[in-house]
C-alpha cells in the first residue's frame, strides 16, 4: 500500500511543478516487489527478489509536454529535479493535443471494492514457495524415461500506485498475484524434442492451484509425441482457450487510437461495420471483483466502464485516450482494455471437438507474423488432426494463412470454457474454412 507520506509527497511535487511554470501536471508514486524461483529437475536453479519504488511526473508547459521518472524521493532532490525538468520541457516542440482529460471523465470513487489485493501476501514463507515448485517437478520427474527435463517456477508480487492530477483527479490501486508454472521436454522420434507447459495464476494465495501443474504439463507434452505434417487444405479450426486471445490480440491492437491515427490499423473507419461473425460479441468488463485486470480507472485517471466492443460481429468501440482523441477529432473513450469477455455459446470444449467431422485443433503457435495495416497473417501452428470428433494425430510444422477480417467472420461456434485466471477471458472458438499449408 502507498504510505500517506508518499501520497503527500506526490501532491507536493504536483504543486511544486505548477509553481515552476507548468499549466498542468500529473504525478504518480508507485511501489512494487516480486519474488521468483525456478526448480530444474531436482535442484533449485534460480532465485530472484526485487523491490522498487519511484515517482513519475508528467509536465504540461506552455503547450509542451514531457514525462519524467525518478526513484530519488527526497524533497530537496526533487525540487532540483522538477525545476530542471520544467526548463528542459520548454525546449520541446509544442503539441496542442497534449492535455489532461476533462475532469468529468475522471473516476471519482475511493478505489476500493474490486478486492484485487491479498492482505496475507507477506505471510507466505519462502519455504512454502520453494515447496510448491519442488513438488510440481516431483510430480513427473523420473516417471518416464523419455523425459529430458522438468522445470517448475513460482512467482509472486504486489504493486501499489497513487496518482494525482492538477485538474482534480486523485486515485490509488493495489494488486497482488501468485503464479505456479511447470514445463517438460521429452525425447521424441529422431531429433524431435517436444515440450509443453501448464500454469495457474491467482490474485490470492489460497486460490492458487497448487497440485497437478507438473502432471498437466507432462500430459500436454506426451500428446505431442509423433507430430507430423498433413496435407495442405482448407479445414475447420478449433482454437482452444489457451490460444484464443492470440488471434484476437492483433484485432485489439488495431482498435487503439495510436495505431488508427498512424494509419497502422486494418480497422480504420470500421465503427458500425461488421468485422466478425454475428456469433461473436466481445465485452470489456473492468469491474469484476477479485479478477486479474479489474480496475476503476486507466492510466490517465479516466473512469473505466463496461463496454460492448464488438456486438454480434459489429464494431462498436475504439480505445482512444485524450491525446489521440484530439488528434483524430474523435470522442475519447478509455486508454486500453481491462478484462475482455465474450458471450458464450452452449457447448464446452469436448462438445465443440465432437462436432468436427474433419478439421484441426490448434494448440500452439510457432512464429509467424500479422500485418497490422492489412490484417493479413501467416502463423506456424501445432495441434491435432480431428476426425469424427476425435483427435487422431498430432500435427506440427504447418501454417495458417489468411486475413483477420475473413477469419473472424468465419466463426461458427463460441465455447463456454474461458480461463478465469486471465484478464483475457476468451473461450475455445471454432472457425470454418481456414487455409492450412503442410505437405
Amino acid at each position: 500500500m502507498i504510505s500517506k507520506e508518499y501520497k503527500e509527497l506526490a501532491k507536493w511535487a504536483m504543486q511544486y511543478a505548477l509553481s515552476k511554470g507548468c499549466s498542468d501536471a500529473r504525478v504518480s508514486v508507485y511501489s512494487r516487489t516480486s519474488d521468483s524461483f525456478e526448480y530444474r529437475d531436482t535442484q533449485l536453479d534460480r532465485l530472484e527478489q526485487s523491490a522498487e519504488s519511484g515517482m513519475g511526473i508528467q509536465l504540461f508547459v506552455d503547450g509542451r509536454y514531457a514525462s519524467y521518472s525518478t526513484n530519488r524521493m527526497d524533497k530537496k532532490e526533487l525540487e532540483r529535479y522538477i525545476a530542471n525538468s520544467v526548463e528542459a520541457t520548454r525546449f520541446l516542440a509544442k503539441d496542442e493535443f497534449r492535455k489532461l482529460p476533462q475532469p468529468a471523465r475522471y473516476y471519482k470513487g475511493n478505489g476500493k471494492g474490486l478486492d484485487t489485493y491479498d492482505n496475507d501476501v507477506d505471510k507466505v514463507s519462502v519455504d512454502d514457495k520453494l515447496a510448491l515448485i519442488k513438488d510440481a517437478a516431483a510430480e513427473v520427474y523420473g516417471s518416464d524415461p523419455r523425459i529430458i527435463s522438468v522445470t517448475s517456477g513460482y512467482a509472486d508480487g504486489k504493486a501499489s500506485s497513487y496518482m494525482a492530477a492538477s485538474n482534480g483527479f486523485e486515485g490509488e490501486s493495489d494488486t497482488t498475484y501468485f503464479e505456479l508454472v511447470a514445463s517438460t521436454s521429452m525425447k521424441g522420434e529422431g531429433d524431435a524434442r517436444p515440450s509443453d507447459y501448464w500454469y495457474d495464476v491467482s490474485i490470492f494465495w489460497n486460490m492458487l492451484q497448487k497440485q497437478g501443474i507438473g502432471k498437466k504439463a507432462y500430459e500436454r507434452t506426451v500428446r505431442k509425441l509423433g507430430q507430423e505434417k498433413i496435407a495442405s487444405g482448407v479445414y475447420p479450426m478449433l482454437l482452444d482457450n489457451m490460444l484464443s486471445y492470440s488471434l484476437l490480440s492483433p484485432v485489439m491492437s488495431a482498435l487503439s487510437g495510436g495505431n488508427i491515427q498512424q494509419k497502422n490499423s486494418f480497422l480504420i473507419d470500421k465503427i458500425g461495420e461488421s468485422i466478425a461473425s454475428e456469433k461473436f460479441t466481445l465485452i470489456d468488463d473492468p469491474h469484476i471483483p477479485q479478477a486479474r485486470g479489474a480496475r476503476w480507472f486507466d492510466g490517465e485517471g479516466v473512469a473505466t466502464a463496461r463496454r460492448t466492443v464488438i456486438e454480434k460481429g459489429v464494431l462498436r468501440v475504439y480505445y482512444i485516450d485524450t491525446y489521440y482523441g484530439g488528434k483524430l477529432d474523435m470522442e475519447p473513450t478509455v486508454q486500453s482494455p481491462s478484462i475482455l469477455t465474450c458471450e458464450h455459446g452452449g457447448k464446452n470444449f469436448d462438445q465443440l471437438l465432437a462436432s468436427m467431422d474433419r478439421g484441426i485443433w490448434v494448440t500452439g503457435f510457432n512464429g509467424g507474423n500479422s500485418n497490422s495495416t492489412t490484417g493479413d497473417f501467416s502463423l506456424g501452428i501445432e495441434g491435432f488432426l480431428v476426425e469424427k470428433g476425435k483427435a487422431v494425430k498430432p500435427v506440427s510444422e504447418m501454417n495458417i494463412t489468411g486475413n483477420l477480417l475473413t477469419l473472424w467472420k468465419s466463426v461458427i461456434e463460441i465455447g463456454n470454457d474461458p480461463r478465469l485466471n486471465s484478464p483475457q477471458r476468451i473461450p475455445s472458438i471454432l472457425f470454418d474454412r481456414v487455409s492450412f499449408s503442410g505437405i
